[in-house]
């Protein structure tokens, strides 16, 4: 991303000289050297990329931060895929203005950072001048600092974490005699008998090609399975543990499950679970508002969370950070970029995002404050904690991550249609090593 940069004419004028030399920026209004030792970064503007849901939220609380530092924050949301395509766009020209922006590091991270995307935030954290040890670099979950380092690379620091979990309707589960499922085995046997045909699903979950493969992957690990052998790179998705996992989350949507469901990612799911037409979800808790609030969900008074039922291999969700807050590695203003980032996710705004807003954060300091727990359900408390030392990741760990999801998504589709999953597995395998050699 190079600047354009002017020759300077032979005959100039003081004041335009001066301008020159002080900002290549500074007299079009992004950027200007402070007088003022109380903000230091005074008439600084940042371009900030977000998501629809983070950004307008934090965008309330920066007044604040605005007026301590002197810096203009211009936040512009986008939808998730939006956010990306655009961040993607920018890069490849070579012409961004981005300071900072919102990273799902799982999903575009291996890719942006092979690209030379990101700053590395590394150098910031180890400055003390920078980063004063009380920002707490180590109160962050270790498993959301483990999806955000890539390569040796701090490619974000976390703003959002997930955890996959069970929903249940207590008032169906209590009426029928059965207990919250605590195994795979018992999650099987309570949605057949929770199946009404015509008038109640027994379970629900994403079941379109590329949203299922997050959610598949708590059933595959907790099967003992993996998308692949870390130390050798071998495809494993044809693994007796694989194919265990992905025929039974196949035979519950087939089974119990709502029709059209090969159509459907979580906002679809989460209507059927929250017009009551389904007793059992598995799904990240970080959505746990759309149907633990009246407002959205017909049944949020009679809906419970409970931790992921354990596999052969014990219960083994995901455990990862979901979004991340990035610089460009050739952000305009890195120092002021730092500011903002560090303020974004201090324990201060974290306690108000986390505290008065719902938004899960990623520090673990938050979790022990009364104020920083208060909009949480207990039983949803008890699920999410019990599960922050779960699997680091929710998808394949490659740059081309979207191929990925859909060799594997159409295994669990075979899985869902009844047909040979054997079959798929073993061809979906040989598809995810042709992917593997190239990144290797």
């Amino acid at each position: 991303m190079n600047t354009l940069r002017l020759s300077i004419p032979r005959l100039i004028t003081p004041v335009v000289l001066l301008c020159t030399l002080l900002s290549t920026t500074g007299c079009s209004g992004s950027q200007s050297v402070s007088t003022n030792s109380s903000q230091p970064f005074a008439g600084t503007t940042l371009r900030v990329l977000t998501d629809n849901a983070w950004g307008p939220t934090l965008k309330t609380y920066l007044p604040d931060f605005e007026t301590q530092t002197g810096i203009h924050v211009n936040i512009e949301p986008y939808g998730e895929d939006q956010l990306t395509q655009k961040l993607s766009v920018e890069f490849v020209s070579g012409s961004s203005t981005i300071d900072v922006f919102e990273d799902r590091p799982l999903q575009e991270g291996k890719l942006f950072a092979q690209n030379g995307w990101y700053a590395d935030l590394n150098q910031f954290i180890k400055d003390a001048k920078k980063t004063p040890a009380s920002w707490d670099f180590n109160d962050f979950s270790p498993t959301a600092l483990h999806t955000v380092s890539i390569d040796g690379i701090l490619t974000s620091i976390p703003i959002t974490v997930e955890h996959e979990v069970l929903y249940y309707r207590k008032d169906l589960l209590q009426q029928s005699g059965i207990p919250v499922p605590k195994t795979l085995d018992e999650l099987k046997r309570a949605a057949a008998k929770l199946t009404i045909p015509g008038k109640q699903f027994g379970f629900v979950a994403r079941g379109q090609q590329v949203p299922l493969v997050t959610q598949v992957s708590s059933f595959l690990y907790s099967y003992g399975g993996d998308w692949y052998d870390q130390a050798t790179h071998k495809a494993t998705l044809n693994s007796p543990a694989a194919i265990s996992a992905f025929t039974l989350y196949g035979d519950l949507l087939r089974n119990y499950g709502p029709p059209g469901v090969t159509n459907m990612s979580w906002p679809q799911a989460i209507a059927i679970f929250g017009q009551g037409k389904a007793a059992l979800y598995t799904d990240a808790d970080a959505i746990y508002r759309n149907l633990l609030d009246p407002a959205k969900s017909n049944v949020a008074d009679v809906t419970s969370v409970a931790p992921f039922p354990s596999g052969p291999d014990g219960s083994q969700p995901y455990s990862i950070c979901s979004w991340g807050l990035a610089m460009s590695a050739n952000a305009p203003h890195k120092d002021a970029a730092w500011e903002f980032i560090k303020w974004s996710t201090s324990k201060e705004t974290q306690l108000k995002l986390q505290g008065k807003e719902a938004i899960p954060g990623a520090r673990a300091s938050i979790y022990a404050l009364p104020d920083g727990i208060a909009r949480f359900p207990k039983d949803w408390l008890a699920a999410a904690q019990a599960e922050t030392k779960g699997r680091q990741y929710d998808r394949p760990l490659v740059a081309q991550v979207v191929n990925a999801r859909e060799i594997v998504g159409s295994i669990v589709i075979a899985s869902i249609e009844g047909k040979d999953v054997r079959a798929a597995a073993e061809q979906g395998n040989g598809q995810l090593q042709t992917l593997l050699n190239k990144e290797t």
